[in-house]
This record gives structure tokens, C-alpha cells and sequence, in this order.
């Protein structure tokens, strides 16, 4: 519990942090956009980037491991999506960030550290498969529905230009691919270039948390509390019960595999999110507040299930 608790309570200070700095009004007007931009173009793209560069291709292609964690992914992905949709009448540019908000885990910031702490050296390259399909996978797929909710093309041509286009220039995408491209080459990066990324990427997670906290100032966090309440449930609860399925059902993976796609399903909505929602004006608050709310009451759900699985690992 108290390995938990370091990671998360550090998490929700710098939320709290950046909810006092904005109410206080410290840091001026604008500051919010120029943070949160910073996080999008230059921040986080520097993170994704060196991660992925560093990345074994031949480790990272365990194929039942991804099919385990990228299949209860998509499958609630399309539960967030269609709860956003029907439940909620969310437009398509919404539902997409609400299924976003239901598998984007917080899995850099909290789960890496989590999975080392709890299993080891031996949890490293599931634990780095999980960062990589968030970063690749998971932002392409919400980028690509969020372009198509909110594309106002009157063909099929100008639809599809217009979404490579948006895809081609969005650095959460580009920036991890260029960084597998770059792993493909099988060098290591140069020294001046690694530290330059490692620094720039250090701020990313704190940058985007303190932008959480800062939007906060002045909503009301019970707004769209059904809303929020359902992406929670499925964030915590649903996407972790399928990928277990999937892992231990299905696949009958080893109780090491399948304890780290369970628990790394089962992180909170990572501030990519917002991150991602901020930038195309879409579901921000609801975002802001899945963040927040699914960061809190996860203490509880990943708690039983590091228990759980410590019981039944041999």
C-alpha cells in the first residue's frame, strides 16, 4: 500500500498544486495555453520520442502479450465510445475522447514505477509494451475520430486529406513512430540528443498535471457526473476484467504477463488525455475530472489487485 501511495498522492499534489496556482492567479493570464502547448509540441513529444528509440523491437513484439493488452483495449474502447454515444449523446468528436479517457492508463508516470516496484526486472519489457501502445496506438486511434467528428469535408477525397494531414502533424503521433523508426536502426541515440530529450521530457508528466489543476480553477467538478462516474467505472473496473479474460481465459498467459497487462490496465486516465482534449477543444472538463476522480479511487482498485496478484504469483 504504501508503494501506491508514493506514486499516486505525488501525482494528485501536482494537480492540487497547479488548482492553487491558478486560483491564486500567479502565474498571469495565458499561462494555462502556453503550459499545456508547451506539453503538446515540444514536452511530451521529447518523452515519446526517447522512449521509444530505446525500445528492443525483437522484446516488444511478444505477440500474446499484445494481444492480450491491445485487445481489452479495443474492446472498451468501443464500450466508452458507445456509452459516450448512446447514453450520453456525445457527438463522435466526444465519444472519442470519452473512449480516450477509458483506455489512455497512466501508465509512464505511475505504472512503470508501480510494476518495477511490485515484480521486478522481470515485469521491464511488458511494462514498456503497455507505454508504447498508449503512446502509438491509443492517441492514433482517438486522433483519427476525433478528426472525423469534427472534419467538415464534402468529400470523400478532401476527408481523407484532411485527416492524413491532421495525423501527419500531430507530435503525440509523429513522435513516437519517429522514435520506433529510429529503435528499427538498432543505434542508440546520440548522447547530446538523449539528454537533450530526457530533460525536456522530465517536464512533461509534471507540466501536464499542473495544467489539470490550473483548468480546474473555477468549474464545478460534479458538472457531467454521470458522465465522469461511467469512464471511471470502465477505466478501473471493465478494462482491467477484460484483459484479464483475455490474458488468463483465452490466451492463458503466465501469472507474470498476466498481472502486468491486468494492473497497467487498470492505471488511471493518464494526462495525455487532457492533454489531447485541450489542444482540439473537445471534452476538457469531463477529461479534466476522469483524470482527476480515476487517479483517487484507484488507490483502492489497484491495491486489491497488486494483493491479488502477489497472492497468486508461484
Amino acid at each position: 500500500m504504501a508503494i501506491l501511495l508514493n506514486v499516486v498522492l505525488p501525482v494528485f499534489a501536482i494537480i492540487l498544486a497547479g488548482f492553487i496556482c491558478g486560483h491564486k492567479g500567479l502565474l498571469g493570464e495565458g499561462s494555462f495555453e502556453g503550459l499545456n502547448k508547451f506539453v503538446y509540441w515540444i514536452a511530451l513529444p521529447a518523452l515519446l520520442f526517447r522512449a521509444m528509440a530505446a525500445v528492443d523491437i525483437d522484446a516488444l513484439l511478444n505477440w500474446s502479450f499484445l494481444g492480450a493488452y491491445v485487445g481489452g483495449q479495443a474492446l472498451t474502447m468501443i464500450v466508452g465510445g458507445l456509452a459516450g454515444l448512446w447514453l450520453f449523446r456525445n457527438s463522435l468528436s466526444e465519444a472519442a475522447m470519452n473512449s480516450m479517457n477509458t483506455v489512455y492508463g497512466n501508465t509512464g508516470f505511475l505504472g512503470i514505477p508501480l510494476m518495477l516496484a511490485a515484480f521486478g526486472d522481470a515485469a521491464t519489457v511488458p511494462t514498456i509494451i503497455t507505454v508504447v501502445v498508449n503512446s502509438a496506438v491509443v492517441v492514433g486511434a482517438a486522433t483519427l475520430f476525433i478528426e472525423l467528428g469534427s472534419n467538415e469535408a464534402t468529400s470523400l477525397r478532401q476527408l481523407l486529406r484532411d485527416i492524413s494531414a491532421a495525423l501527419i502533424k500531430n507530435p503525440m503521433l509523429v513522435a513516437p513512430v519517429a522514435g520506433i523508426a529510429w529503435a528499427l536502426i538498432g543505434q542508440p541515440l546520440p548522447l547530446a540528443v538523449d539528454r537533450f530529450c530526457e530533460l525536456l521530457g522530465a517536464a512533461a508528466g509534471p507540466c501536464a498535471l499542473f495544467a489539470i489543476g490550473m483548468f480546474l480553477v473555477g468549474k464545478p467538478i460534479s458538472s457531467g457526473a454521470g458522465e465522469v462516474s461511467c469512464a471511471v467505472f470502465i477505466k478501473l473496473i471493465v478494462q482491467p476484467a477484460i484483459t484479464w479474460w483475455i490474458a488468463a481465459e483465452l490466451l492463458q498467459m503466465p501469472p507474470l504477463l498476466t498481472a502486468v497487462a491486468v494492473i497497467m490496465a487498470a492505471t488511471p486516465t493518464g494526462a495525455g488525455s487532457f492533454v489531447l482534449a485541450q489542444q482540439y477543444g473537445v471534452y476538457v472538463q469531463r477529461t479534466s475530472s476522469v483524470i482527476l476522480f480515476s487517479t483517487v479511487v484507484s488507490v483502492l482498485t489497484i491495491f486489491w489487485l497488486l494483493y491479488h496478484f502477489d497472492y497468486l504469483m508461484p
